[in-house]
């Protein structure tokens, strides 16, 4: 038994965990993500409105629009997934139990970023909302999200809409056989399509041992929104590591990520809310 890894060894260990990592994590591609930032704090940027102004004779003076800028702050905090094992005690490291140990700390790293990104969308301040009413998914909450953001001419590329798989199985319910939207619902759930009115969908598993989405009693809420209006500030992107622990004679793969996110625009943001002990 070897207390020592090659470097090489190392090295692919984290070429692994890295690959995995970027197919596990489902909303670091659906914000606006900066990378290699200096610090706890990032703060991003938005500019206001600004209406125009007629001129009124050729000598006037311009008018300026005075368009407010607002730069909300967005907290970094470091995460780590860890786990002690002894599947490195080898001189030629396992390739399954290698590959499974890189798949369980990237899941790990992938689902806490997902989380951070669904907390910032549940601390935002919108005005606009789907009430829960009596139903849980149906296709016209889904409408109502994207009328609301019509409405405020949000626009309409790079719109996601996060639900869950009880969402998921409502809109398998879907009884429209011959409409398109029933068409459409289909190729959705089954996976064949992953955008639908507008919206690029992204499921969030009902279990999550990091929170998911927010539920109180039946009243799960999913979220509509516009890639621009919500950020993401890495610090630190993910690394890993592998160290021999003496005093546990064991190795110690530790994956590690810093990242924080917060919500740049409110109103590029529609919570959608649905009855869960509903079809």
């Amino acid at each position: 038994m070897s207390k020592n890894l090659t470097a090489a060894a190392r090295k692919q260990f984290a070429a692994e965990v890295k690959h995995k990592y970027q197919g596990v994590g489902k909303l670091r591609d659906c914000v606006d993500r900066v990378t290699g930032v200096v610090g706890d704090t990032h703060y991003f940027r938005l500019m206001g409105d600004g209406i125009a102004s007629e001129k009124t004779s050729p000598s006037a003076d311009v008018i300026p629009m005075n368009v407010t800028h607002t730069i909300p702050p967005c907290t970094l905090t470091d995460w780590e997934a860890s786990e002690y094992t002894d599947i490195f005690n080898q001189q030629t490291v396992n390739f399954s139990e290698r590959q499974k140990l890189a798949y369980t700390i990237a899941s790990a790293l992938g689902r806490r970023e997902d989380q951070i990104i669904i907390n910032a969308l549940n601390g935002s301040s919108t005005t606009k909302s789907v009430a829960i009413g009596t139903t849980n998914m149906p296709v016209n909450k889904i409408a109502s999200a994207g009328e609301l953001m019509d409405d405020d001419e949000i626009p309409e590329g790079e719109r996601f809409f996060i639900y869950s798989s009880s969402q998921k199985r409502s809109l398998l319910r879907t009884t429209e056989v011959g409409s398109v939207d029933y068409n459409s619902v289909k190729a959705l759930v089954r996976g064949q399509q992953n955008d639908f009115y507008g919206f690029m969908f992204k499921m969030i598993g009902k279990n999550r041992g990091e929170g998911g989405l927010p539920v109180s009693t039946n009243d799960r809420t999913c979220f509509a929104y516009h890639r621009p209006s919500v950020g993401e500030a890495v610090g630190l992107d993910i690394r890993v590591r592998v160290d021999w622990v003496a005093q546990k004679t064991s190795h110690l793969s530790c994956g590690v990520i810093k990242a924080g996110a917060c919500v740049v625009d409110d109103e590029g943001i529609v919570d959608v809310h649905a009855d869960e002990s509903a079809a």
